[in-house]
């Protein structure tokens, strides 16, 4: 039985179908910290939060049963993401369920503000009528600059223009013939579009890169007349230098929804003229508030019931369909990490996995991640899984290459995976029979066809007669049953170097080792413990 902590206030829409879905239990603990959130985030498989509580790295730390965050909006500023990717915990949001209250909502900013609307009601509430104090500016013919366009920049975009605005926009992955069929032009940078705007409003998230995106330097470059609203992320936007904008006249107001620190009680800017501002508005209505509950409870009744993954930020999604379709392939890029994490003796400096045939064309990033969760296994103080162990590696400065190739060798699939250690280079091969069937087709040089399970032996041994009778003498008399063998050679010609690849019922014991070593003709023996034929890692399951 799976179970869910609800961490804040969500809709009864979305408790009601927590309380429907079979096989999770659920409990609603709100206004957690500090230790009481560790213990209790220790204590569950899946956490819904909405922007109250914060998952930060403490509250994380030595959580080994947590295996998915839902943010039931749009932001996950208050999960502390790379924390939860190493300890394999899957963060979600909900990015489509609160985009028109959103977009809706910084549109009153702007209007609220051109028309002086919050001013103007106080001094009615005071008593007064100030109608020639309260002159605005109308939106039709100014030019709105927008700095992001993704869901909500797009709702917001729409909004301008049939509001007779002229809109101007950036975003790094706004394509020429996007902005086109959007009716917008599109600039190349940020300040590109500041010397011309009338109004500017930004739908980002807040990364280094954008934080303090809007300064005094860039406040300098824009119009007297601009006026400048923020219902996104609270820090894109230096507030101290729009107090200074507003003071010396350069802008001719600030509306924003969102703060750098919140709650925001106290600020230079409350109380300024030609300020409007709300505590966090942009999704407060009942139907974005409904909406998020609810995709947020599906998207980790989902995860926890099947392993569907949609709407990740920390991992490639992965959607039902596409796990029971990659299976198969997961099960040999884990074997083949595990299989190379044994041939290395420290000093892991690349690794470059190759993708031909038909696998080339699926979902390489999630091959890529179950093989270096292969190879991260057991050696790591975290416990590594399909999401994390990727980034455990590039954290420890290990390099990580993907290559795909369309055309087929001679299998219909493969993959090669190769890792280089201390200068030293060591691939593997392998394919996949049927749906469920791994199997091991190269080693270094060495092509053939084994189990890619269980305990395997390989020897390097010269390739005349009588070596591999030999070995199989030595297991026979240690009472170690051969289930299965495969042999190839360095080329097509006889006389060189060959292997020999046994599947074992049990270890070799050590002596058992010595003796095939001692073997004439045998060159080096390594053993392999791999998992069982069908048993899968837990994250596989």
């Amino acid at each position: 039985m799976a179970k869910v902590i609800v961490l804040d206030k969500i809709s009864k829409q979305g408790l009601a179908l927590l309380d429907a879905a079979e096989g999770i239990e659920y409990e609603v603990r709100t206004g957690l910290k500090g230790e009481d959130l560790r213990t209790a985030l220790a204590e569950f498989d899946g956490a819904i939060v909405r922007s109250g509580v914060k998952i930060t790295a403490e509250s994380l730390e030595g959580n080994r049963r947590l295996k998915a965050i839902v943010r039931a909006g749009v932001g996950v500023d208050n999960i502390d993401r790379q924390k939860a990717t190493r300890l394999g915990i899957v963060v979600m949001n909900t990015p489509a369920g609160n985009t028109i209250s959103t977009a809706e909502h910084a549109f009153a900013l702007m209007l609220a503000l051109s028309r002086n609307v919050a001013a103007a009601n106080q001094s009615l509430v005071e008593g007064r009528w100030d109608r020639s104090a309260y002159m605005g500016a109308q939106l039709a013919e100014k030019t709105l600059g927008i700095v992001g366009l993704g869901r909500i920049g797009t709702e917001v975009a729409k909004r301008a223009m049939a509001f007779a605005m002229r809109v101007i926009a950036y975003d790094p992955f706004l394509s020429a013939e996007a902005a086109e069929k959007l009716g917008i032009e599109r600039v190349e940078t940020v300040h590109d579009m500041l010397p011309r705007i009338d109004y500017l409003t930004v739908h980002t998230p807040l990364t280094p890169e954008t934080k303090h995106l809007i300064g005094a330097k860039e406040i300098e470059l824009m119009k007297p007349s601009a006026r400048l609203i923020n219902g996104a992320r609270g820090g894109i936007y230096d507030e101290a230098a729009l107090v200074e904008g507003l003071k010396s006249g350069k802008l001719a107001g600030v509306a924003l929804d969102v703060f750098e620190n919140e709650p925001c009680t106290s600020s230079p800017l409350f109380g300024m003229k030609n300020v409007v501002c709300t505590p966090h508005l942009g999704a407060s209505t009942e139907e974005a508030q409904t909406l998020v509950a609810v995709e947020g409870v599906q998207l980790l009744v989902n995860f926890l019931k099947t392993g569907e993954i949609r709407h990740s930020v920390n991992v490639v999604p992965i959607q039902p369909q596409t796990l029971a379709s990659l299976r198969g392939y997961l099960d040999v890029a884990y074997r083949l990490g595990r299989l190379l994490a044994q041939v290395h003796d420290g000093g892991l400096e690349s690794c470059t996995l190759q993708y031909r045939g038909e696998v080339a064309d699926k979902e390489t990033r999630l091959l890529t991640a179950a093989f270096c969760a292969g190879l991260a296994e057991g050696a790591m103080e975290d416990e590594v899984n399909i999401v994390n162990a990727e980034l455990l590696l590039r954290e420890r400065g290990i390099q990580i290459k993907e290559e795909t190739q369309s055309k087929p060798s001679d299998f219909s699939s493969t993959m090669t995976a190769s890792v280089t250690s201390r200068g030293q280079t060591f691939n593997a091969a392998g394919t996949l029979f049927g749906n469920n069937m791994p199997r091991l087709i190269r080693l270094n040089d060495y092509r053939f066809e084994a189990y890619l399970d269980g305990n395997l032996l390989s020897f390097v041994h010269s390739d005349v007669p009588g070596v591999i009778g030999a070995v199989g003498t030595v297991f026979g008399k240690h009472g170690v049953n051969i289930a299965q063998m495969s042999v190839g050679r360095e080329s097509e010609h006889p006389g060189g170097e060959a292997i020999g690849v046994l599947n074992l019922d049990s270890l070799p014991p050590p002596q058992a080792i010595e003796e095939v070593l001692a073997t004439p003709g045998v060159l080096s023996v390594k053993v392999f413990a791999l998992p069982a034929s069908g048993q899968l890692p837990s994250w596989l399951q």
